[in-house]
């Protein structure tokens, strides 16, 4: 599994930080090899895995073959020292993902929506999942709303009960391990860009249903949140002469989902498609395989190049949103796992 967290020298953290992440990294690797591979001298490379060992959280796997002198130990990480915990809510429902260190799903589940409910019992979710798994050691909670840098939540209609809420504050002061809280179409377009390795380029994750449309929005590999956190709100997008978005759309539901059919449909999500287009150009737009098939992009593919010449419109794929939002939080978990836990 790749990018599934930084690099060891993107950490410019304590010196175990390095090592945890290039040890998961490399898979095995012997003292000498860790020491080239992030510039670390060798007597501190020792120093460090004598205490990880002497902790349980790095195991010696044997020697390597000898060259003519002492033959090279040879050292793994457990992948289960650490487990993280992926959550996000929604509507209806509450998905969770538990998994290690190095991304095994340890167990998947779907439980009763909180969103109707509040914080308190999400908290006790977590708390009881956290009860089932002691060595739980990181969080990370998607939200269908404008997270700030801080882990607030700072827009969620309609769900007020949650607004202005720090997720990320109450439970580190509740469950002492680090928390992450991550809108919920950004921690889709990570968990995209990372399922099918795509490094370095920029895409559109679209989403219509339950709360009205939004977008996760990718540039050169990086998430965009924007300077107040309210990059991907689609539904403010002004279209024709006095309608948004989400006006545009007249989005209805029809057993549980999203219908889009409608020649005006197509033609409003045609002009956002343009819109991305002269403006980001991203290599790819990514809809839910739940909400739109391939008949429907074919039409959208269309209306939006009379609007923008073909050679410069993005791809339209379909992906599965649940899956790729679950490997979004779990990317961003096993982040705060390998640089906040010591």
């Amino acid at each position: 599994m790749t990018n599934m967290f930084k690099s060891p020298n993107e950490i410019k953290e304590p010196l175990i930080y390095r090592i945890r992440a290039g040890l998961i990294m490399m898979g095995s690797a012997t003292k000498a090899e860790l020491s080239q591979r992030l510039g670390i001298s060798f007597p501190t490379i020792s120093k460090f895995l004598a205490q990880m060992e002497s902790d349980g959280e790095v195991l010696f796997t044997g020697n390597d073959e000898s060259g003519g002198g002492r033959p090279a130990k040879r050292y793994t990480y457990d992948p289960e020292y650490m487990l993280g915990l992926a959550i996000f809510i929604e509507k209806n429902e509450t998905n969770y993902s538990i998994f290690n260190c190095i991304g095994e799903i340890k167990e998947q589940g779907i439980l009763p929506s909180v969103l109707q409910q509040d914080a308190l019992r999400l908290g006790d979710l977590i708390e009881a999942l956290i009860e089932k798994y002691p060595k739980l050691r990181s969080v990370a909670i998607g939200v269908p709303g404008a997270v700030d840098n801080l882990g607030k939540i700072i827009f969620i209609p309609p769900y007020q009960q949650f607004l202005d809420y720090d997720l990320k504050e109450e439970f580190e002061s509740r469950f002492q391990i680090p928390v992450v809280v991550e809108n919920d179409m950004n921690a889709s377009v990570l968990g995209y860009a990372s399922t099918f390795e795509i490094e370095n380029e920029s895409l559109v994750y679209l989403y219509f249903g339950q709360y009205g449309p939004g977008s996760g929005i990718m540039i050169n590999g990086d998430v965009v949140r924007g300077s107040t956190f309210f990059s991907g709100e689609i539904s403010f997008v002004p279209q024709y002469d006095c309608q948004t978005f989400v006006q545009a759309l007249k989005l209805e539901e029809n057993n549980g989902g999203i219908v889009l059919a409608e020649d005006k449909q197509i033609d409003a999500i045609a002009r956002l498609i343009a819109t991305f287009a002269a403006i980001l150009n991203p290599r790819a737009v990514v809809f839910c395989n739940d909400e739109v098939d391939e008949v429907f992009l074919a039409k959208v593919a269309v209306r939006s190049s009379s609007y923008i010449p073909h050679k410069h419109l993005p791809t339209l794929v379909i992906s599965d949103r649940n899956q790729d939002y679950l490997a979004g939080l779990q990317q961003l978990a096993l982040n705060v796992m390998i640089t906040d836990c010591c």
